[in-house]
C-alpha cells in the first residue's frame, strides 16, 4: 500500500519545507508527495523543483483554488490511499501511519482526520466538524462553544475525550484529511464549486450519502499554522460564501436562501448590538468592542447579500 500526499502550495514556501521535512522524519509507510503550486507570485515552483528534486511538483499557471488543484494532483497520483495536506501542517507523530492504519482496519471507512494544533500545541476545535445548518452557524460563537463543548451542535465532543480511540465525526477539515481512492473517486472528487472553504466538508458529505463512515483518530497530531497565505478580509467573505453554497447544494435553493437571510439578519442584529454597546461604553465603564470584531460581521453580511448564485458563478472569489 502507498500513500500519495498531495499538498497544494501557495506563497508558502517556509512551512511547506517543515512539513515536508517532517512527513520523512514521521512516515515510514510507502508514500509519494505531489505539490501543486497554485501560481504563487514569487516563482516558488522553480525553487521547489530545485530544493526537492524527489517529488513531483506540478505548476499551475492561474491560482485556481484548493479544490480544482487537489484533484488536479490526484490525477497525477499513484498511491491507493490519498492524503490532501496543508502545506502549513508540522506531523509530531506518526500521524499518517496511524491514519492509513484506521483507514485499512475499518470497514466501509471515509474520510480520515487527526487532530490540529496550534503553534502553542492547543487544539483547534475545527479539526472536526458538523455539516452547516441554519441553526449551528447562526448559534456558533466562542462563548458557547466553551459553555457546550459536547454538544451536538459542533461536533467537538471527540476532542475532549481522554480516549485513544477513533470517534465517528460528520466532517473533517481540509487541512489534514486522509481518504481511499476508490471512495474518493465514487464520491465525485472535490466539488469545483468551490474555490476554496468548504469543499472538505462537501467532501465528507457526499462520502457519508455513500454510506461510509468519517473517522477523527486523537493520537494522529499535526500542527496547523493556518491561514499564512490568505487575507483575512477576503477569507471571512470566501468562508461563508462557501457555507452558503454548501446550503444551497444539499439543502436546496429555498433552504440556501433562507440560511443567507438568517445569516444577513444575524449579522446586522450583532452589529447594531456592538454599536449600541460601544456607544454606552464610557457610561458603564465596561470595555468595548474591538473594531476588528464589528468588521468580521460586516464581511459576513456582505458575503451572504452578494452571494453569486451557482447559476451566475461556479467560482466563489
Amino acid at each position: 500500500m502507498m500513500v500519495s500526499i498531495i499538498i497544494v502550495n501557495y506563497n508558502s514556501l517556509p512551512y511547506l519545507r517543515k512539513c515536508i521535512a517532517s512527513i520523512r522524519r514521521h512516515t515510514s509507510i510507502a508514500h509519494e508527495i505531489i505539490v501543486v503550486d497554485n501560481a504563487s507570485p514569487n516563482g516558488e515552483a522553480m525553487f521547489l523543483e530545485t530544493i526537492f528534486p524527489d517529488i513531483t511538483v506540478i505548476r499551475n499557471k492561474t491560482n485556481r483554488g484548493f479544490a480544482a488543484a487537489n484533484n488536479l494532483g490526484f490525477i497525477h497520483a499513484l498511491g491507493d490511499v490519498i492524503l490532501f495536506l496543508n502545506p502549513d501542517t508540522e506531523l509530531i507523530t506518526p500521524a499518517i501511519d496511524q491514519m492509513t492504519t484506521l483507514l485499512h482496519d475499518t470497514l466501509n471507512c471515509g474520510v480520515v482526520g487527526c487532530t490540529l494544533l496550534n503553534e502553542d500545541l492547543t487544539i483547534q476545535t475545527s479539526c472536526i466538524q458538523t455539516f452547516p445548518t441554519i441553526v449551528n452557524q447562526v448559534l456558533d460563537s466562542d462563548w458557547l462553544r466553551s459553555r457546550w463543548p459536547h454538544s451536538t451542535l459542533w461536533g467537538t465532543a471527540p476532542l475532549f475525550s481522554n480516549a485513544n480511540t477513533s470517534a465517528r465525526v460528520e466532517a473533517i477539515s481540509g487541512a489534514c484529511m486522509l481518504i481511499a481512492r476508490e471512495v474518493f473517486t465514487k464520491a465525485g472528487q472535490f466539488s469545483e464549486d468551490y474555490f476554496m472553504y468548504a469543499e472538505d466538508v462537501d467532501l465528507c458529505y457526499k462520502v457519508r450519502q455513500r454510506g461510509c463512515s468519517n473517522y477523527y483518530l486523537g493520537p494522529a497530531r499535526v500542527i496547523h499554522y493556518g491561514g499564512k497565505s490568505s487575507n483575512p478580509a477576503a477569507a471571512t467573505r470566501m468562508k461563508w460564501r462557501a457555507v452558503a453554497l454548501f446550503c444551497d447544494k444539499h439543502g436546496g435553493s429555498l433552504y440556501g436562501l433562507a440560511f443567507r437571510l438568517t445569516i444577513a439578519f444575524t449579522a446586522l442584529m450583532r452589529l447594531i448590538f456592538i454599536t449600541f454597546a460601544n456607544i454606552i461604553r464610557p457610561f458603564l465603564g465596561t470595555p468595548g468592542f474591538q473594531p476588528s470584531v464589528s468588521d468580521k460581521w460586516r464581511l459576513v453580511l456582505n458575503a451572504v447579500l452578494t452571494y453569486p448564485t451557482r447559476t451566475r458563478s461556479r467560482r466563489i472569489a
